[in-house]
């Protein structure tokens, strides 16, 4: 094929003596066409001439259809190609692409031959190219992604979410010896660390490594296993000779025991071992793999909470879906930083990555910042009857590829998919049955959105989700009481979490009259509806214990391409901060001052700016002490506690017509100064009046 951007690895022609493996960045040169065709690209050499774009992954064709306009979206078929000159010398190594994430199932051919396939936006693969690889001159890599919605691969349809298409998460180039440690074990590291009886006083860790020997003949290999603490200084090691068979993978299992471990414990420290996995053949290093070592203890305990190291532990949960504005899925590091960043300063303790599989980086991330994780699959919204053995594949995969990750505490099975019911609880039965058989050691959860225990695809896992919008698709606000009061009477057993709740909020959209309910099918999706649901609901949540985590829905706006509701297209808007990053939201900051011990002084309804009544009252949010507050210079004296300790309301505030300033001051107590300020309107009921005449009489040709 013509006018392709060859990528010659000069650079790795160096490489090509040195033993071990090599992992090396495959994202650049490649090129990209998006369809319909009418025939497939990989059969009609005519079509692939011309109208390619350049492109470095990762890439998705949605970042700007699916988040502009309802339904509205390219699903469907798109290829990428690449070539690349391997040089002549790795004709004895192994060679393996790892796709990191391809929405949403994929096929990949080396020099138009077929290497492999996937179904599942959100795990990672691996495929094996060494056989259709010409060495020593240019090969073409091939990609054909398609994100149609498919009855057969979870989620089902793009309802809740858009599954962006495209090669959205990285690609690797994988380099081996003949003799290595396994790659296309479901793209997992292949090596396993498990870990029982951790205490301050000792912890036994069981380390399972998977090898391959690809040279045709059984080979005599030295195995070693070594746990070195946070400082580089080995803890203990262990050796072992085996004869390598070249007929299937193979598992070897090291067992070590700890004295003294230092804990990995939440964010208070997030203590990390590693674990350095190696492979020796002939005196010689022939492959090494390291893996994250976090010692703890995770107890879920019925009407009483969560436990970590035999203390209980704070469960402040958000949850994140991970597409930006103008960017979709196609994310770099710097872009799961920024979401971290805003997840630690909330004060949040835990994350429900919703509602699939996330970047293997973000879950690093979360090892090293000390939060606690749930992790799971995107079997969501709607049963076919046809996702069966796919909702396994991807939850083998989450497994496999996440097993190290010492912040994982949970694996997901399903969120909200009912009928038809006989069907979905024995999926549902089965999918815990596989993660216990993966896993042993972790929980396992389902989530409903109906509310009560007696539904017949509950109580299929070990912890009991349920998700509820009291005041927003149902009831009224406070009626989150007498549900969780409910069920702390006639379920004390059962571990519960609250998995999400929330309310949309169009920061166009203000005002000061809110009942007890909003019919989320109007238009109007005010931001000060959120806050008051969250004032409240927090608030029922932190006194009750049966609770043992709870997840607002959600950190983050984001696309939802089949919706129009709320005013903004293709949204779903109950985010603390806007799809782009840029706002936090008032119900951002009452979290923050809730969960952190860092200075909170803020004021509500600061987008609230053209106030619509005179008599009012003031909100602030407090961790430091009870804030003075002024208005126009004006000391205001008549403040109440609100919900909880950092909650303060100032009643029956006449403000001035024209501008009011309100503002906010504390002194902490080694004499330093916090104040926020926020401007206000009011205009006087006659030319309120006057405007809404005017604005009358401009719409009379309507």
């Amino acid at each position: 094929m013509k006018n392709i951007f060859f990528c010659a690895f000069l650079c790795l022609c160096c490489m090509s003596t040195v033993l071990g493996r090599e992992v090396i960045a495959f994202n650049e040169g490649w090129e990209f066409k998006k369809g319909p065709f009418p025939i497939d690209v990989m059969r009609a050499d005519s079509l692939c001439q011309g109208q390619w774009e350049r492109v470095t992954l990762p890439h998705t064709w949605n970042a700007n259809d699916m988040q502009v306009r309802a339904n509205a979206f390219y699903q469907g078929v798109a290829y990428y190609r690449k070539s690349c000159f391997f040089p002549a010398e790795w004709k004895r190594k192994r060679l393996f692409l790892r796709f990191e994430g391809v929405g949403s199932c994929c096929e990949v051919y080396v020099n138009g031959k077929f290497v492999g396939t996937h179904c599942g936006a959100y795990s990672a693969f691996a495929v094996e190219i060494q056989g259709e690889v010409k060495f020593g001159q240019a090969n073409e890599i091939v990609v054909k992604a398609d994100n149609s919605e498919r009855p057969d691969v979870i989620p089902v349809n793009h309802n809740l979410f858009g599954v962006y298409g495209g090669i959205y998460r990285p690609v690797t180039l994988i380099i081996t010896e003949p003799i290595y440690i396994a790659v296309t074990d479901h793209a997992s590291p292949g090596v396993y660390i498990t870990q029982k009886e951790v205490s301050q006083k000792s912890a036994e860790v069981s380390v399972k490594v998977k090898l391959n020997n690809a040279t045709l003949q059984p080979e005599p290999v030295v195995l070693e296993n070594t746990i070195y603490d946070q400082s580089g200084r080995q803890v203990c090691t262990q050796c072992k000779t085996v004869m390598l068979s070249p007929q299937g993978m193979q598992s070897f299992v090291s067992e070590f025991k700890i004295k003294h471990p230092h804990l990995w414990h939440g964010r208070r420290d997030p203590y990390l071992y590693k674990v350095s996995t190696r492979l020796y053949r002939n005196g010689e290093l022939a492959d090494e793999v390291n893996q994250p070592l976090g010692l703890r203890k995770y107890e879920v305990i019925a009407g009483k909470g969560f436990y970590l190291n035999g203390e209980r532990y704070p469960m402040y949960g958000v949850t994140r879906h991970q597409d930006w504005w103008q960017l979709g899925s196609a994310l770099k590091n710097v872009h799961h930083d920024a979401d971290l960043d805003m997840v630690m300063d909330i004060g949040a303790t835990t994350v429900r990555f919703a509602h699939y599989q996330q970047s293997d980086y973000i879950y690093s991330r979360c090892d090293s910042l000390g939060l606690i994780v749930w992790a799971e699959i995107p079997f969501v919204n709607r049963v076919t009857g046809q996702e069966w053995e796919n909702a396994h594949s991807q939850l083998r995969e989450l497994i496999r590829q996440s097993f190290n990750h010492p912040s994982i505490y949970v694996w997901g099975l399903h969120n909200e998919v009912y009928q038809p019911h006989s069907y979905t609880a024995q999926l549902t039965r089965s999918l815990h049955d596989l993660a216990k058989t993966e896993d042993p050691d972790r929980y396992t959860v389902s989530v409903n959105g109906y509310g009560y225990m007696e539904h017949p695809v509950n109580m299929m896992a070990d912890i009991q989700g349920m998700n509820r919008y009291f005041g927003w698709y149902e009831k009224k606000i406070k009626d989150i009481d007498s549900w969780v009061e409910n069920l702390e009477k006639n379920y004390p057993t059962q571990k519960l979490m609250l998995t999400e709740y929330g309310a949309d909020a169009n920061l166009n959209h203000q005002t000061e009259f809110l009942g007890e309910s909003l019919n989320w099918t109007k238009e109007f999706y005010p931001e000060t509806f959120q806050t008051k649901m969250h004032e409240y609901q927090w608030s029922v949540i932190e006194k009750h214990p049966y609770i043992i985590a709870s997840y607002l829905w959600n950190m983050f706006d984001f696309a939802c391409p089949m919706w129009e509701r709320g005013g903004v297209p293709a949204r779903n808007m109950k985010g603390l901060v806007t799809f782009d990053r840029e706002v936090k939201k008032d119900a951002y900051y009452w979290y923050k001052a809730n969960w952190t011990i860092n200075p909170v002084l803020y004021l509500t309804q600061r987008r609230n700016m053209d106030r619509e009544t005179r008599e009012t009252c003031i909100t602030v949010y407090s961790n430091i002490g009870l804030p003075t507050l002024s208005l126009n210079g004006r000391i205001l004296k008549n403040v109440r506690q609100g919900y909880t300790k950092v909650h303060y309301i100032f009643d029956e505030v006449i403000l001035d017509e024209g501008e009011n300033v309100v503002r906010a001051i504390v002194i902490g107590k080694n004499g330093e100064e916090y104040t926020d300020e926020v401007r206000w309107q009011y205009k006087g009921e006659k030319q309120r009046l006057v405007d809404s005449k005017e604005n009358k009489n401009s719409h009379s040709g309507f």
